[in-house]
């Protein structure tokens, strides 16, 4: 089936293809098939199903804390929110709870599911734990080699510190046959996705499924 995600801009993430006022990715399975104008991709595919999203759509971010919020960082279930909150938990909190695989494993589930919630697609480090990697890959995130420990402090926002340039995963091709994977943020324009960073985000797409919807 093929799907047309359309917003106020569609910004490819390379400087060569300028931001597109009205623009859309049509989508066929999981694969792009088209960038362009959504007015000409509508005409062009009158068929297609239509999700139009406000804002800014990008490609997908990655985050490059993935060890640090998978791996060292426990994601509390929300039946434990009276007694451990919502934030990740580090340190002397983290040392402090009893963690077993099938635990480690949940955690990094709903921490996958967070990362989504902030257009992240891709973690980059080193994950060591099967649970992890399978939380991972499973919903088709991908697990990206870095070159050091990045600077700063861990954070769920991939925009935190960082320019949109240097936070996308790969730039959307005005071409076919790249993933489908991108994410959608509510603001109107790069500027206020600097200023108020992933948080916005209101969609994400990972290989053509729509795995991050904000109701």
């Amino acid at each position: 089936m093929l799907t047309i995600h359309t917003a106020d801009l569609v910004v490819s993430g390379a400087a060569q293809w300028p931001p597109l006022p009205g623009g859309g990715v049509l989508v066929e399975g999981r694969q792009i098939a088209a960038v362009g104008p959504y007015e000409e991709l509508a005409s062009a595919h009158p068929t297609a199903r239509v999700r139009r999203w406000p804002g800014l759509l990008t490609p997908g971010l990655l985050n490059p804390y993935g060890p640090e919020l998978l791996e060292r960082a426990y994601h509390p279930d929300p039946r434990e929110v009276a007694e451990l909150g919502t934030e990740p938990l580090m340190g002397e909190r983290l040392g402090s709870l009893e963690m077993t695989d099938a635990r480690w494993g949940a955690s990094a589930r709903r921490g996958v599911q967070r990362m989504l919630a902030h257009g992240t697609v891709a973690v980059a480090g080193d994950l060591l734990r099967p649970a992890v990697l399978d939380a991972v890959y499973r919903v088709g995130m991908t697990a990206e080699e870095r070159f050091g420990d990045p600077p700063g402090t861990p954070t769920l926002d991939p925009l935190a510190g960082r320019s949109l340039t240097e936070a996308i995963l790969m730039p959307l091709p005005p071409y076919e046959g790249m993933d489908a994977t991108f994410a959608v943020f509510d603001v109107p324009d790069e500027a206020a996705l600097a200023e108020d960073g992933a948080r916005r985000c209101v969609a994400t797409v990972v290989e053509g499924r729509l795995l991050y919807r904000r109701r």
